[in-house]
C-alpha cells in the first residue's frame, strides 16, 4: 500500500467535501493531528476507523486502500491485490510482534536474575533485598502477561486434525502445555486436542 498516495487521496476527498482537517477529525472522533498524519502519508487509519472514514468521504474501503477512485472493471482486480497486500502487512506485523516477544521474554529473565544476584550477594539491608526481589518478580509477571498477549494475537494456531487456523483465547494460551511456539490445545472447530503450531499465513 502506498501511504503517500492514500494520504493525498484522503486530502483531495476531504477538500472536495468542503471539510477542514478539524471537522473531519471531529466526525471520526480523532485528533486533527491524526488526520494530518494520514494526509502526509506518515500513518494509516486503524481498521476500526476505515469504514467510518470511507463513509464520510463517500468511497469504498477498496478505493481507500488503492488511493484512487476505481471503475467497475478495476474494482475486483484491485480488491484481490489489496487483500494480498493486507495479508502481507499482517504477516510483517506478526513477525515483528513475535520478535518483540523474544526480546521482552529474554530481557525480563536476565533482569530478574541480575536483581536476584544483587539481592543475594551484595551487602544490603534485608528490606532492600526484599524490594529488589519483589520488583524483579513484578516486572517478570508484567512481561509474561504481554508476551502471552503477543503469543495469542500474532499469527494463528493450526489444528493438526482439521487444519483449522484460529486465534485462541488468552486462557487457552495461559494454561496450555507448550514447547516453543507449539501448544497443546483444543480446536474450536473439530473439538480435538493436538499439538498446534504457530503459523503466520
Amino acid at each position: 500500500m502506498d501511504q503517500v498516495a492514500i494520504g493525498k487521496f484522503i486530502k483531495e476527498l476531504r477538500k472536495a467535501k468542503g471539510l477542514t482537517q478539524a471537522e473531519l477529525a471531529e466526525k471520526l472522533m480523532v485528533s486533527e493531528k491524526t488526520i494530518s498524519k494520514w494526509e502526509c502519508g506518515n500513518g494509516f487509519p486503524e481498521t476500526s476507523l476505515m469504514l467510518p472514514l470511507c463513509e464520510e468521504l463517500g468511497i469504498t474501503a477498496n478505493e481507500l486502500l488503492s488511493g484512487k477512485r476505481l471503475s467497475n472493471e478495476e474494482y475486483s482486480k484491485q480488491a484481490e491485490k489489496n487483500l494480498v497486500l493486507l495479508r502481507a502487512e499482517q504477516e510483517r506485523s506478526s513477525k515483528f510482534l513475535l520478535t518483540l516477544e523474544y526480546v521482552l521474554g529474554y530481557s525480563s529473565s536476565i533482569s530478574l536474575l541480575i536483581l536476584i544476584f544483587v539481592a543475594s550477594f551484595c551487602e544490603l539491608p534485608t528490606a532492600w533485598r526484599i524490594v529488589l526481589i519483589v520488583f524483579g518478580l513484578l516486572q517478570t509477571i508484567v512481561c509474561i502477561h504481554f508476551c502471552l498477549l503477543i503469543e495469542k494475537d500474532a499469527g494463528f494456531y493450526e489444528c493438526q486434525h482439521c487444519h483449522n487456523k484460529y486465534i485462541p483465547s488468552y486462557k487457552q494460551v495461559l494454561f496450555s502445555m507448550h514447547y516453543g511456539r507449539t501448544r497443546h490445545m483444543r480446536c474450536p472447530k473439530c473439538g480435538k486436542k493436538s499439538w498446534q503450531k504457530k503459523v503466520l499465513k
